[in-house]
């Protein structure tokens, strides 16, 4: 199995931590599902062009987070993950999206108000998209 984890090696992120977050979130999405087989540390290392070890890191930190399980002899597995887990990632993984706009936005020098107006504009446009009626 390949696990579509994209790496940037120009991030200031390390390598785990990507491949943490990545499998963290494909697991909170439902692209992985709960019992579904994870590659082989050895097998994710030679895909993704790393070190074992930290692959290996990365499965730990998901291990032990709850995320993934690993049995002797049979594999690694996606865990039985709780809802407030996944809750946590999806939340997570939102608000980092929207610091990353802000921060986008701050470096061409606009305003928190001109942010702030054109946030609101985006979620009425969606919002119109979706069907949804103004307030």
């Amino acid at each position: 199995m390949e696990l579509p984890v994209r790496l940037s090696k120009e991030s200031r992120v390390p390598i785990y931590h990507q491949i943490t977050a990545q499998i963290q979130a494909m697991i909170a999405s439902g692209q992985l599902t709960a019992g579904s087989p994870l590659p082989s540390i050895r097998m994710l290392s030679k895909d993704l062009e790393i070190s074992a070890i930290t692959t290996r890191r990365a499965y730990q930190d998901l291990e032990m987070e709850g995320f993934i399980r690993t049995i002797q002899g049979k594999g690694t597995f996606v865990a039985d993950v709780e809802e407030s887990l996944i809750h946590d990632v999806k939340m997570k993984s939102v608000q980092q999206a929207m610091k990353n706009s802000i921060e986008a936005a701050l470096q061409q020098n606009y305003s928190f108000k001109e942010i702030e107006g054109i946030f609101m504009d985006l979620m009425e446009e969606l919002k119109a998209e979706k069907g949804e009626e103004k307030p």
